[in-house]
């Protein structure tokens, strides 16, 4: 099994939009792919709480059985939408991948 970790910092008044409202938007078109991306073997998104200096806004803890399909999941079409729209919004990005 493969677990992917994205961590993202969004751009405050990016389209017209606050980070936090940025982070929720990720949250709700991300949890949509369970079941639309076969994948997926769980996905969780959190929401930073704290607002410190050095945090992230949003994280993404996802689950995949190997590395090709994490390759499938990120080629779907359903991703590459909310990928798309997410590189225009986000100031940074960082990513684990490790097997479990």
């Amino acid at each position: 099994m493969l677990k992917h970790v994205v961590m993202w910092r969004f751009v405050e008044g990016a389209e017209g939009k606050s980070r936090s409202e940025h982070a929720q938007w990720m949250k709700e078109h991300l949890e949509a792919l369970v079941g639309v991306v076969p994948e997926i073997r769980a996905l969780e998104v959190g929401i930073d709480c704290n607002r410190g200096a050095a945090a992230y806004d949003a994280v993404l803890i996802s689950l995949f059985d190997d590395a090709e399909a994490l390759k499938r999941y990120k080629n779907h079409p359903a991703h590459q939408a909310i990928s798309t729209h997410c590189k225009q919004v986000r100031e940074s990005r960082t990513v684990v991948d490790y097997e479990v």
